[in-house]
């Protein structure tokens, strides 16, 4: 298999003020592939590894740096989907198989931190972020109980696929958006003062939403939730905001990225259709998901 840099994923700078952050040789660098489906890519800066989900194969993968070996990081993952890294350095873990929210100790027991909603279990959890105050917002879409491929198939119990907040102290879930078709990607501001959400309602309703939508944060509660970005080509999934406030976010052409004012920056086109995109915290080098690979692009 051919790793390093990938011909034909050259940037492609729509506003001069996107220049500064690439080198002009830079292309996306294949980092390894084999998976059936990539998603979720979380970084441990303490360890230098990456893990992420390769749902339909109903495992966890990682990498770890320097060496970039690959390995096996969970079988029988309960078709994981979305990842992220708490406050004390704990993997938390979108659950479609369970259709729960789960959070590895540092033990490696597995704690369940929410399956129900008014005593009627989740859809199937598929993204989410941690606060610095601790609470996990995360989306509830149906992709997972759709069809056998992602989970099981199931009857909704909730009737509708909402975002919610699972408070640290009391374990509460609250439904803080519950007018999306299929909310997605997660992500706050570096101020945590909006929150962007992805809703791919588009795979399920004919003229469905295909867009990412800002909201202003108020403590335990939203408001607003108007459309920042509309997807031109395909849909945004998985994304995550840089600590200058630019999107990094999927779409069918490339992995656009957004600034906070609403323009696209750039995109890096690509023949596969971006699925999930991490920026690490110790370095501004976003992860890409493909749908079979994962990638880099190292920015300055």
């Amino acid at each position: 298999m051919f790793h390093g840099q990938v011909e034909g994923t050259e940037i492609v700078v729509l506003d001069p003020r996107f220049k500064k952050c690439f080198a002009g040789h830079v292309r996306v660098e294949r980092l390894w592939t084999g998976a059936r489906w990539a998603e979720g890519p979380a970084w441990f800066a303490a360890g230098r590894y990456l893990v992420w989900s390769d749902i339909p194969n109903n495992r966890m993968m990682r990498l770890v740096e320097p060496s970039d070996k690959v390995s096996v990081f969970r079988e029988r993952s309960n078709n994981s989907n979305g990842n992220s890294v708490d406050n004390q350095g704990r993997l938390v873990t979108c659950e479609h198989l369970t259709r729960r929210v789960t959070r590895t100790e540092i033990d490696g027991s597995i704690t369940v931190l929410a399956d129900k909603w008014n005593g009627k279990r989740f859809n199937s959890p598929n993204d989410l972020v941690v606060k610095s105050d601790d609470s996990i917002w995360f989306t509830d879409p149906a992709y997972g109980i759709d069809t056998d491929y992602e989970g099981d198939q199931a009857p909704e119990e909730i009737g509708g696929c909402h975002v919610y907040r699972l408070d640290p102290k009391s374990g509460a879930v609250d439904a803080v958006v519950t007018d999306a078709v299929r909310p997605n990607g997660i992500a706050f501001s570096p101020d945590e003062k909006f929150l962007y959400l992805a809703d791919t309602g588009a795979t399920h309703k004919e003229d469905g939403p295909k867009h990412i939508r800002k909201f202003a944060v108020q403590g335990a509660r939203l408001s607003g939730g108007e459309v920042f970005a509309e997807s031109t080509a395909g849909l945004f999934d998985g994304f995550r905001v840089d600590t200058a406030g630019r999107i990094w976010t999927s779409a069918a052409d490339g992995r656009p990225c957004l600034r906070s004012r609403r323009d696209a920056d750039r995109q890096d086109p690509d023949p596969r259709a971006g699925r999930q995109c991490r920026v690490r915290r110790d370095e501004t080098q976003p992860v890409v998901h493909l749908r079979h690979d994962f990638g880099s692009i190292r920015c300055t």
